[in-house]
């Protein structure tokens, strides 16, 4: 008799199996819209709570790249500019 395989999501502080993340998903997508809008909001600024820190490296980085738009150096394009070259390059309709 085969043994049933169970797969594992891992999370910094947990293991879910992926039976357990289906059924917390199925749980959730029948809450009331007012509380799915709730947890969602929540789950979107948990996203923001990002505890790496910037390497040296990277903030020199994003420093040059602010002067530069400060300084009127950077070339600045909105993103329906960007994702309409990016979809005319790559013949996608993103």
């Amino acid at each position: 008799m085969l043994e049933q395989v169970r797969l594992y999501i891992y999370t910094p502080t947990m293991a879910v199996t992926i039976q357990s993340y289906q059924r917390l998903e199925e749980e959730v997508l029948h809450l009331p819209r007012v509380d799915r809008c709730r947890l969602a909001i929540r789950l979107l600024e948990s996203l923001d709570e990002d505890d790496h820190e910037l390497t040296p490296e990277w903030r020199e980085e994003l420093q040059r790249r602010s002067s530069n738009i400060d300084a009127g150096k950077a070339r600045l394009i909105s993103s329906e500019s960007l994702w309409s070259e990016i979809n005319q390059r790559f013949g996608t309709t993103l």
